[in-house]
């Protein structure tokens, strides 16, 4: 053997040896995007060492201002993670534990704890972030490295690393989602007060982020609150999900609503993927479903949801792990050949259309109407994203990086491993996707009919006659005068004119895809990213 293999060995034999002799360390769980207890590695880890070695556990969150003044924060987002952290920090009290709170930047938190008292080991769920987060784990991994301190990490969901390649991911999530749940631990045992002080959670002032705008509105934190929402949903609010997800109307109580429990963690994926399954085994047995006074159509409808359901738990990680295997997608195009495409415009063009976009007044109803309530409360159904995406990159043709961090805060689930790959995807600079460039018009035909939606969000055009709805600018002046909604005063007239707009996309994208060197880096792209065929559920 290598002398200098001997040397290697011989100092991590040193560093376990130390690790094993210290009779009563201090074992750290470092909290991210995880602030539940449930089905919680970390914890199930640390409460394990409380037990058989007697080292006293800290829960830490570090508020990190490089994060929260980023430009995909908001504080409707800051709000639900303290609405989710006050919880948790009271479940652990219950159980001898403690949830320390410190701000800055994470190794000089980490640094100030080991000098008071030294940490025997970090433990954390990986997380797949955006480039702020991810340079900041490297950070602490070497942080750790330094001072011999081990630093586990856990898998959180069904994302690999390393990821061995896309055949046969679809299996090993499945593994995954199939292992026990992890119980909530019972007993911790926490280091004197006088050792490490508690700090606090008050800091969304010194943070900067301004008031909670969506407060009246949005979805509450904590991990009750993702259980019962779980629960409603298989049992109450799922049986139309899938006839009615891509709804406007209809999605605010069809869905599951759990996106932002599972993108800050108060709910694992795992718990949500076994109650889905539990209830599918419950819909396979008559007894249960006579008690319930469930008809075969109930059933059929309850059995095509949830499966619609565990499909969608499925894509949550695949999309993640895009990211988690090629972190440049926050900013470079998935196919290299699109970088330039929608160059051209002159600035004061994109700033006109941008705002307009931003601020729900395109003069395309549904467009506005989606854009109003997502802002307004921090969710919006995926298929109206996609919409809202899809006409941000090719009606407006903007370039997707410069809307991609401002429409992240908007969103209360926003989870940076699904919102750039959608993102890419509905602006076709995957390479590998189908192209979707959505009609408007045809959106309030087939989810918005009658106009209640619209009607809610865009209050201009309460007076406008269902058959004039998709299309406010085709009314005769004098309903326009008549009804209080004068086009190009009351509300605006359609910012690009869709028909010119939908074949400009349709001929650069198809035509940039059609050359040989889009279709090799298609191949390229599909191999890394691309889904495989799955067993049906």
């Amino acid at each position: 053997m290598p002398s200098c293999c001997v040397r290697d060995n011989a100092r991590k034999t040193a560093h376990r040896l130390l690790y094993l002799m210290r009779s009563n360390g201090m074992f750290v769980v470092w909290l991210k995007r995880d602030l539940r207890i449930d089905d919680h590695a970390p914890f199930a880890a640390a409460a394990d060492a409380c037990v058989a070695r007697g080292a006293t556990m800290i829960a830490l969150y570090i508020f990190e201002p490089e994060v929260w003044r980023a430009p995909d924060a908001d504080a409707s987002q800051l709000a639900f993670v303290l609405e989710s952290l006050a919880e948790l920090e009271q479940v652990l009290h219950a159980h001898g534990g403690r949830l320390v709170y410190r701000m800055g930047e994470c190794t000089e938190c980490l640094q100030e704890l080991h000098q008071k008292a030294p940490i025997d080991e970090l433990l954390a769920h990986e997380e797949t972030g955006n480039a702020i987060t991810y340079a900041r784990d490297l950070r602490v991994a070497r942080w750790c490295k330094k001072r011999g301190i081990p630093f586990r990490e856990f898998k959180q969901h069904g994302v690999l690393r390393p990821n061995p390649g896309r055949d046969g991911w679809a299996s090993r999530w499945e593994a995954h989602m199939e292992r026990p749940r992890l119980a909530p631990p019972t007993r911790f045992i926490s280091p004197d007060p006088s050792r490490v002080s508690s700090g606090t959670r008050d800091v969304a002032n010194e943070l900067g982020l301004g008031p909670d705008t969506r407060a009246l509105f949005r979805q509450r934190g904590g991990e009750r609150e993702a259980g019962r929402l779980l629960n409603s949903f298989l049992l109450e609010r799922g049986r139309d999900y899938r006839a009615t997800m891509g709804s406007p109307v209809f999605a605010w109580e069809s869905c599951s609503r759990l996106s932002p429990h599972l993108a800050w963690g108060t709910m694992s994926v795992r718990r949500a993927q076994h109650g889905a399954r539990r209830r599918l085994a419950q819909l396979a047995d008559p007894s249960r479903i006579t008690h319930e006074g469930l008809c075969e159509e109930d059933v059929a409808l309850w059995r095509g949801s949830l499966r619609s359901f565990l499909s969608r738990l499925s894509w949550h990680c695949h999309f993640i792990q895009k990211l988690e295997d090629e972190p440049d997608i926050e900013t470079r195009c998935m196919a290299r050949s699109t970088e330039t495409l929608r160059e051209g415009l002159a600035a004061d063009v994109v700033a006109t259309r941008l705002a307009a976009w931003q601020q729900g007044r395109t003069g395309y109803p549904m467009i506005d109407a989606c854009m109003r309530a997502l802002v307004t409360t921090g969710w919006i159904n995926f298929r109206m994203r996609a919409m809202l995406v899809s006409f941000a990159s090719n009606h407006l043709w903007l370039d997707w990086r410069g809307f991609a961090p401002w429409l992240g805060r908007q969103f209360l689930d926003y989870e940076p491993g699904i919102h750039y790959p959608q993102i890419q995807m509905q602006s076709g600079t995957t390479g590998i996707n189908t192209l979707r460039i959505y009609s408007p018009r045809k959106q309030v035909e087939d989810h918005d009919p009658r106009g209640d939606f619209i009607r809610r969000w865009v209050p201009e055009l309460a007076g406008v006659p269902d058959e004039f709805l998709p299309e406010p600018e085709t009314m005769p002046g004098l309903l326009q005068t008549m009804i209080g909604c004068r086009i190009g005063i009351d509300y605006p007239e359609p910012i690009v004119e869709h028909r010119a707009a939908y074949r400009r996309a349709q001929e650069r994208l198809h035509g940039l895809r059609a050359t040989p060197d889009a279709r090799g880096e298609a191949r390229a792209v599909f191999q890394k990213h691309g889904s495989r065929k799955r067993k049906r559920i």
